[in-house]
């Protein structure tokens, strides 16, 4: 077994690599004014800590591929996955302004926070605006820098060839899914159908499938283990939004970092509420129904017309019937990893890390 020390340390080792690209690049933004840095600043904050998921499932795709730790390029490596982690900070920092999120991960969101700055110093115009406006911009630069650190890391040139097509597809996946998202809103689209694709492009793609993808295409996979991988990031990817539906609900604030019912105060038409809502047709029932219906979306829902919301769904089966969606999920995604060989130890840490997934905590 080919074991280096990143296998064991990766994600102090991402936290390490994005620290000193973001430090680099603030030079760019101090030169600029003052202002500026210090909003780039807030973006390097937001980006510090959380589970690295999405490196680590690039890593862990690039090992299986058979990608040597110890090996010249590894350091290489690890600056090409790092910047999924500012892909992320792009897609929360503006999901957040488009679900008028007031908090993440127990702290202001970032237009909250941009709004706040401008109402204590008095400035001219209308906060929320200048927070909208700041939420964009550093959104922006989140994925500009993402692109920049991905360009950057130093790996021959036809890795970056193979590794290329798949970072660009993952970007347009995650804003047609979040398009998607709010479209759905929009429209009133509350089928299940539905939500699970916005599930598949919003998250799944760039959670899981499209990370391990990216490290089997820096290690030169062939097409029988990308196309495991894909089927198993999917999977997992799904199982792991799956769950996050049901974190929105059910979850506890002090875990999550989120109020509880956010997610119907957003009016997300998730798997969980869609799966509700078919449920209450079929059995006919009105006032369940209609339980769901005036809670989604209603930005005034307190926390006993959330507490009758969950009421409603363990009446209707539906908690439970997404727990076995998940499991089977997992099921599937552990079989089509089962069928390729994988380079020892991601033959057992990718079944680890999809089995964490898929029961995540927060």
């Amino acid at each position: 077994m080919n074991t280096g020390p990143i296998d064991d340390h990766l994600v102090e080792r991402v936290d390490a690599t994005l620290a000193d690209y973001l430090a680099r690049r603030r030079e760019l933004t101090e030169a600029i004014h003052p202002v500026v840095d210090d909003a780039a600043a807030t973006l390097a904050g937001f980006v510090k800590g959380g589970k690295r998921v999405r490196p680590t499932f690039a890593w862990w795709g690039w090992r299986g591929a058979g990608g040597d730790p110890g090996g010249q390029r590894a350091e290489a490596v690890l600056t090409a996955i790092s910047p999924l982690e500012l892909v992320q900070a792009n897609a929360l920092i503006h999901d957040d302004l488009m679900d008028a999120s007031a908090t993440r991960r127990g702290r202001p969101t970032v237009h909250v926070d941009f709004a706040g700055r401008h109402r204590e110093h008095g400035w001219l115009g209308d906060p929320e605006r200048f927070g909208a406006a700041a939420a964009i911009l550093l959104g922006d630069l989140a994925l500009a820098w993402a692109d920049d650190m991905f360009d950057s890391a130093a790996l021959p040139e036809r890795a970056l060839r193979r590794a290329r097509p798949v970072w660009a597809g993952m970007r347009t996946e995650m804003i047609g899914g979040q398009f998607l998202d709010v479209w759905g809103q929009a429209t009133g689209n509350g089928s299940a159908e539905a939500a699970l694709r916005v599930n598949r492009f919003k998250t799944a793609a760039y959670t899981v499938e499209r990370p391990l993808e990216l490290g089997a295409a820096l290690a030169g996979a062939g097409p029988e283990l990308v196309a495991a991988y894909r089927r198993f990031g999917s999977d997992i990817g799904i199982a792991f939004q799956l769950r996050d539906d049901l974190l929105g609900v059910l979850g506890d604030p002090a875990v999550t970092g989120k109020p509880a019912g956010d997610d119907l105060r957003e009016g997300k038409r998730t798997v969980l509420m869609a799966l509700a809502g078919q449920a209450a047709r079929e059995r006919r029932n009105q006032t369940a129904a209609a339980t769901l219906e005036r809670a989604l979306g209603d930005p005034e829902l307190d926390e006993s017309g959330v507490a009758r919301v969950r009421e409603v769904l363990h009446e209707l089966g539906t908690p439970e019937e997404l727990e076995r969606r998940i499991e089977r999920l997992t099921d599937s995604a552990l079989a089509a990893l089962d069928a390729v060989e994988l380079t020892p130890p991601s033959d057992t840490r990718l079944p680890e890390l999809a089995r964490a997934a898929a029961r995540r905590l927060s």
